[in-house]
């Protein structure tokens, strides 16, 4: 599995656990920005991340901002991105068997590490269940 990873200012000091936590699991992530905690505008980094899902560098991204609203906003509006603003696991789990999504949205101001950590295990950890009623509905987002 390929990663490509994503934040603005607002979620900057999260990204950095989360890229440690990437490390120790051996997960391969592209961080695409921001590279520090100055103000920057999330669209841009919302559509680094989703660009790498588009040409196949990556398989899945995460995107993180103060709410993970804004970020949210902006991957969905990339063709074939279905993102997802999870702030808890049941929502991180079900989001990848039902919707099969590509991008996982979160808040750094709502969410802390520790959680943030367990959503990403989850978000990564769960299959596309493939189920037909699933698939149907995913093909009607188009």
């Amino acid at each position: 599995m390929k990663l490509a990873i994503g934040c603005d200012h607002g979620g900057y000091e999260l990204k950095q656990e989360i890229l440690a936590h990437l490390t120790e699991r051996g997960i391969e992530y592209t961080d695409l920005g921001c590279d520090d905690a100055s103000s920057c505008d999330y669209p841009v980094y919302a559509r680094k991340v989703t660009e790498q899902i588009q040409n196949g560098s990556a398989d899945l991204g995460i995107l993180i901002c103060g709410t993970g609203i804004g970020m949210s906003m902006a991957a969905n509006k990339e063709s074939g991105i279905r993102a997802a603003l999870c702030h808890d696991v049941f929502s991180a789990k079900a989001t990848r068997e039902h919707n099969d999504a590509n991008v996982l949205c979160m808040g750094a101001r709502v969410v802390g590490p520790g959680l943030a950590l367990m959503i990403i295990d989850t978000f990564l950890d769960t299959p596309f269940s493939n189920d037909e009623r699933h698939i149907r509905r995913i093909s009607l987002f188009s």
